[in-house]
């Protein structure tokens, strides 16, 4: 765990993962779920980390009454949506581009930052898009994008936004409109996986799907293989 920013209440923190090597490796800044910073978020910077890449975790619900990463089912659930309600997104945008900035001074980061987030961190994948200097970003079933579809304009940097069909949280019609209100943007892609479901990238979520998460993991390779 490392400390990013501190305020008169509590630490930002986040939980780092560095590769073997010890050489000067890209970074990528892992959004996560509703959940937070639990087992699996930790997971995915592992598993990034074991590649060559230095993953950073940030606590996204640093500032809520319960920060803590939280499990999937049971009491904590129920707890996961309203954190999630009750999040600012405007301060949550400004702690990515703290991570991001954090990240990229650090001496084993070459000083590109990538994002990858998932549900709620998928949406904050997009914002950090339109309002951070991240230099890629890739949303996976992220929620709520479409009401931020007026900032499509200021995206610079690659983005790229995944959404399974059978996703029981997204609804086709946001899908619909987010890959209508995104056409035409240069650095932006839409990827659809027809026969998946919502946390389809998450191994230990009941609707996993292994093909579809490793399509989508060798199209987030090639962006993150541009860095």
């Amino acid at each position: 765990m490392v400390t990013l920013a501190t305020d008169a209440k509590r630490d930002f923190d986040g939980y780092l993962a560095r590769p073997p090597s010890g050489t000067a490796a890209p970074g990528i800044v892992v959004l996560s779920e509703m959940f937070g910073l639990n087992g699996p978020m930790r997971a995915v910077a592992d598993g990034y980390a074991s590649r060559g890449f230095a993953a950073l975790v940030p606590n996204l619900f640093w500032r809520s009454e319960v920060t803590r990463g939280l499990e999937y089912e049971g009491p904590d659930r129920e707890l996961a949506w309203a954190r999630l309600k009750a999040l600012d997104l405007d301060a949550v945008s400004a702690d990515v581009q703290t991570a991001v900035t954090w990240l990229r001074r650090q001496p084993f980061c070459t000083g590109k930052v990538a994002g990858i987030g998932f549900c709620g961190g998928g949406r904050i994948a997009f914002l950090a898009a339109a309002r951070t200097d991240i230099d890629a970003a890739a949303s996976l079933y992220g929620l709520g994008i479409s009401s931020h579809l007026g900032e499509a304009g200021t995206i610079r940097c690659p983005l790229q936004i995944h959404y399974g069909m059978q996703d029981q949280h997204v609804p086709r019609e946001e899908v619909e409109a987010v890959t209508k209100g995104v056409q035409g943007r240069p650095t932006i892609e839409v990827f659809l996986y027809p026969e998946a479901g919502h946390s389809f990238f998450n191994p230990v979520r009941p609707t996993f799907d292994a093909a579809a998460a490793k399509l989508a993991a060798e199209r987030i390779d090639r962006m993150l293989a541009a860095l």
